[in-house]
């Protein structure tokens, strides 16, 4: 099935641990991004892509483009051939979603309702769309399967990434040619061993790896910890969380599944196992070799007590697992980090 696949989103962190797994694996990925969350490198290319194109010794197609832009997008559709699209695009920070839900509603939906739209034009029906573990709400059972229900969300994030998996869904349902694969994510970390690209969050990070990573560069003062009182071993809130890479290579294995015609299914793709913040601190102390001072905080509103995978079914029907203990994420982690104190940029 090897041939051109549009990546949504693929200057960001995750989209761009993809492009190195496609091109890898022998695909070749066309990027549209809008740098909503990507740092613009020499050639209004993502800097992210640029160096990739250094260490893997290739060039990488690349467009500047908003998915809110309906004919731009058909503009990109028409010049090429896909075979699948890889949607990644999209508002992602939990609390903000809580503060603008607005936004995120018509950002996140108006978008994927454009690319589908778009794709159903052209003729593309194999997707493979990057969805998070937040479309679970607060967890009725743990480990959470792919059976638990979906839709009580608790923030406006996870409502869009519900809402856009019922869309999918319902297409697939609607037409028998449309294939789709959703990803429901726990907490992507840690970052490629080369060390050149990784997490780079533009502003204040909202998740706590890159805070913790930053804490320990120097860049901020100490950790604030939102909420000690949950109740977890440490009452600090205990989260599941994959090396990027690994949920890079669940890309991958989710591309090869639509070759089954095997219509809309969702996994989950996480380690199975929970840790703390606390304990995610001291394994960034381990790695790192700094101190990280840390703060209670009030709680967030919108977060779980506990959140970890059942990510047996993805094991079984897409013949992935993630390799990667807490120890490498964290390694790796700090590798980009130090290497790179401010990110892609020399703010």
């Amino acid at each position: 099935m090897a041939g051109k696949v549009l990546v949504t989103g693929g200057g960001g962190y995750i989209g761009s641990h993809c492009v190195v797994e496609l091109i890898e694996a022998g695909y070749s990925p066309v990027v549209i991004d809008n740098f909503s969350n990507s740092v613009r490198g020499e050639g209004d290319v993502p800097e992210s892509l640029r160096r990739i194109e250094k260490f893997l010794k290739t060039s990488i197609e690349f467009h500047e483009l908003d998915l809110l832009d309906r004919e731009g997008l058909e503009d990109v559709f028409k010049k090429h051939s896909f075979i699948a699209v890889m949607h990644f695009a999209g508002l992602k920070a939990v609390g903000e979603s809580v503060q603008k839900p607005l936004l995120y509603y018509q950002v996140n939906l108006t978008a994927s309702m454009n690319l589908l739209q778009v794709m159903q034009a052209n003729g593309v029906h194999n997707l493979v769309f990057s969805s998070s573990a937040t479309v679970y709400g607060d967890p009725q059972r743990l480990p959470i399967d792919e059976q638990h229900p979906v839709g009580g969300c608790t923030n406006p994030y996870g409502k869009t990434k519900f809402f856009i998996e019922e869309m999918i869904s319902d297409q697939c349902k609607a037409n028998k040619d449309w294939n789709a694969v959703l990803l429901r994510y726990f907490n992507p970390i840690g970052a490629h061993i080369s060390g050149l690209i990784g997490e780079d969050p533009q502003g204040i990070p909202n998740n706590l790896l890159p805070y913790v990573a930053q804490v320990a560069i120097g860049r901020r003062e100490h950790l604030s910890v939102y909420g000690d009182d949950y109740d977890t071993p440490d009452g600090t809130g205990v989260r599941d969380y994959i090396h990027v890479v690994d949920l890079a290579k669940g890309h991958i294995a989710a591309l090869k599944k639509l070759q089954d015609n095997c219509g809309c299914k969702a996994y989950n793709l996480g380690t199975g196992t929970g840790y703390s913040v606390l304990q995610m601190v001291k394994a960034m102390e381990k790695a790192s070799g700094k101190k990280i001072p840390c703060q209670v905080a009030p709680r967030r509103d919108g977060d779980v007590a506990s959140c970890y995978a059942d990510p047996r079914t993805a094991a079984e029907e897409l013949g992935w697992k993630a390799e990667f203990d807490l120890e490498r994420m964290c390694k790796d982690l700090w590798r980009w980090q130090s290497s790179n104190p401010t990110g892609f940029s020399s703010r």
